[in-house]
């Protein structure tokens, strides 16, 4: 059965967190603050959608990478986009938790940039403070 829509709880990874700002700072320096923000808005939106879990409109198992790992194509709602979200279910949690391991351009090579990521994460969406 699928869980309520919007029912997961998303957390990114330090490494998630330091591309994200990574990806800002570029996208403002290239192209400006404006288009920085619209972009801003685009991740936030990719984020959002892992609400849903694994089931999220466009998320890929890719096993290949590692055994539960999943990607999501940044793009949404008409927005272009050029990142891939790479994320797994958070093991051990109880509950239903997206853990956010990257955010990568779609031209890098995955398998060199996923490396199994520690257990700390900070919550990026829904309820915060129990990390």
């Amino acid at each position: 059965m699928r869980p309520a829509r919007g029912s997961w709880r998303v957390r990114l990874t330090a490494a998630a967190e330091t591309d994200f700002n990574r990806i800002l700072r570029e996208t403002a320096e290239r192209f400006g603050e404006r288009q920085a923000t619209v972009y801003a808005e685009t991740l936030l939106a990719a984020l959002e959608a892992l609400r849903d879990g694994p089931r999220a409109p466009g998320a890929r198992p890719r096993d290949e990478l590692a055994k539960g790992i999943f990607t999501l194509h940044a793009a949404r709602a008409g927005r272009k986009a050029r990142h891939l979200i790479v994320f797994r279910i958070e093991p051990g949690r109880g509950g239903k938790f997206v853990q956010v391991l990257r955010v990568l351009h779609e031209a890098m090579d995955l398998p060199r940039r996923v490396a199994p990521i520690g257990a700390h994460s900070r919550v990026a969406t829904g309820e915060s403070g129990d990390s």
